[in-house]
Parts: structure tokens; C-alpha cells; sequence
């Protein structure tokens, strides 16, 4: 009963520390790690939150791109920091999909905990102007009508984009080949240049060049349709069921945090994404939210973990 008792006194004492450490915190500027270059989707749903986070925690909030290795260089940083004041807007390229490509450094499960869910974009099947085909189905006649022949461009190797690509390619029973660039940029260049013939790039880096009719959108790969593209079918709407992927972003902290500052980061997070202006900026990228508490987004990480494991492991997709 003593050591009961005892045990029970150190876990009130340890609970007593958590918030007044919680209470006290932030103490100095935050960071946000992000793994991509600036002006990516990561970019900007990390600065959407940055930019009206600092307020309400008192202290300055500061984006930092870290890009390279499919976003994982930033979580890496971030699961590695002992300032107790970094934390990274994840994102399902480092989160669910890298871990099971590549060899790291940490490991993402058991270094970084969710915090905060902020929400996800569609990928889109674009088209280059130079291809003759404004539908799915005209695209999957002419990639088996020539096999091998159509080049899809990605942002790189294990990205959402080839992901996609590699899904559609088993559902549509096509031949088509993979071009990675190093990033979304050079990638939309080619593309509208009629190197490469299509893309599932992310709605955000892809949106503008749709709406000026730089290439030509046929199918976003969500369930639903997307409020920016209501007259862009699904693809199982377009005729080919079963691929469905979007880049999904949320908020990790190290595993080490206080759970009384996670809870704390937790609550900021869901009172920016609340805000109408914060709406605003990100339905303009299409970005939806969905509120979740911490343990629903943690429990949404392990289902796309073990989703993409599975996918990868069915298509039989390496690194390039």
C-alpha cells in the first residue's frame, strides 16, 4: 500500500510539473521545420498556421524550410531537437510513405508524436495541352494504345504524385514511365512544356496553372470532388475506382514533449484553423479540415502508415 501510495504521489508530482512547465511555455521563438522549399503545400499550410499561432502563444513563430529526402530531413531535425521549442508540419510523404522507402535516421513512430491534425488536398491528374485527351478514359485508351510512351512527371521519387501514378498505373492497367524532378516547380515547367505528358501533382502547387489553362485537369484522386474544381470528376467517378490519395498535413512534436504542452499546441492549432481568415486562405489552395483531437490523429497516422505500406509493398514501388 506504501509504495501505492508513493507511486501514486510521484505521478500527481510529475502531472503538477507537466503544467506548470506547460503554463510557463513558450519561453523563446518556436519553429516550424518544413521539408519542403518555399512556396510548396507544405510551405503554405505550415505558414497559414505559423502566421497566426504566434499571437496566441505569445512568442514569434518561425517557418524553417528544410527540404530534401521525401520531407524527412525536417522531421528528422525535428525528432532530434532538444529545445523543446521545434516542432514540424508533417505531412504523409515523411509520415506514412518515406518510412517505408527509405533508411533513416529516427524513427517516426516512436521519435515524434501527432499533434495536430490541419488538414489535406487532392491530388489531380493534370494533362500538358499537347495531349490528346480531355478525359480519363481518352487518357487510358492512349497509354495502351502506346505503351511505355506517356512519361509522368513527380515532385521525386516516393512522393504523393508517384504514389499516385503507381496506383493508377495497377487500377487502369497502363504502361506508363515515371520522370522525378526535384520538386513540384520543374516538374509543372516540363509538363506544360510537353515534355512529359502528365502528373498527379498536389492541388496547391497545380491550381494556378489550371485556372490559366496552362494544363488541363481530369480527375482529382479524393472521394468527393473539391469545392476549387466542381466540375473535375473523381476518378472513380472518370472510370477507375480504388486510387485514392491526398498529402495530408499535421503537426508532430517530439516524442519527449509534455503531453500538457502538446495539449497546449493542440488547442492554438485548432482555434487558428477555427478562424474564418484561416479558412479563407486555405480553401483558396483547397485545402479541407477536419477537426480531430490528438488521439483521432494519431490513430489516422497509423491507418495511413499501415495503408501505404501496404500499397507499396502490392505495386511493388522503389525508389528511382
Amino acid at each position: 500500500m506504501k509504495k501505492l501510495m508513493a507511486a501514486a504521489a510521484a505521478g500527481m508530482l510529475a502531472l503538477a510539473a507537466s503544467a506548470a512547465q506547460a503554463q510557463d511555455w513558450p519561453t523563446r521563438p518556436i519553429r516550424i521545420m518544413v521539408g519542403s522549399a518555399p512556396g510548396g503545400g507544405t510551405d503554405a499550410m505550415a505558414r497559414a498556421v505559423a502566421d497566426r499561432l504566434g499571437p496566441l502563444l505569445k512568442q514569434p513563430v518561425v517557418v524553417e524550410n528544410r527540404p530534401g529526402a521525401s520531407n524527412t530531413l525536417a522531421a528528422d531535425a525535428t525528432a532530434k531537437s532538444t529545445d523543446g521549442h521545434t516542432m514540424v508540419m508533417g505531412v504523409v510523404t515523411a509520415h506514412a510513405i518515406a518510412p517505408h522507402l527509405l533508411k533513416l535516421n529516427y524513427d517516426g513512430n516512436r521519435d515524434l508524436v501527432p499533434v495536430a491534425f490541419v488538414g489535406a488536398v487532392p491530388n489531380v491528374l493534370v494533362v500538358s495541352n499537347s495531349v490528346p485527351a480531355d478525359s480519363v478514359q481518352a487518357l487510358v485508351k492512349l497509354a495502351k494504345q502506346e505503351p511505355g510512351k506517356l512519361n509522368y512527371a513527380t515532385s521525386g521519387s516516393g512522393s504523393t504524385q508517384h504514389i499516385a501514378a503507381e496506383m493508377f498505373k495497377d487500377a487502369a492497367g497502363v504502361d506508363i514511365a515515371h520522370v522525378p524532378y526535384k520538386g513540384s516547380g520543374p516538374a509543372l515547367v516540363d509538363l506544360i512544356g510537353g515534355q512529359v505528358q502528365l502528373s498527379f501533382d498536389t492541388l496547391p502547387s497545380v491550381i494556378g496553372q489550371i485556372r490559366n489553362g496552362k494544363v488541363r485537369a481530369l480527375a482529382v484522386t479524393t472521394a468527393k470532388r473539391n469545392v476549387q474544381l466542381p466540375n473535375v470528376p473523381t476518378l472513380a467517378e472518370a472510370g477507375v475506382p480504388g486510387v485514392e490519395m491526398s498529402a495530408w498535413y499535421g503537426i508532430y512534436m517530439p516524442a519527449g514533449a509534455p503531453r500538457a504542452v502538446q495539449d497546449k499546441v493542440h488547442d492554438a492549432v485548432n482555434r487558428v484553423l477555427a478562424m474564418p481568415e484561416t479558412q479563407t486562405r486555405l480553401q483558396a489552395i483547397g485545402a479541407e479540415t477536419t477537426p480531430m483531437t490528438q488521439a483521432q490523429f494519431a490513430q489516422f497516422h497509423a491507418a495511413e502508415y499501415k495503408r501505404f505500406g501496404e500499397v507499396i509493398k502490392k505495386n511493388h514501388i522503389r525508389l528511382d
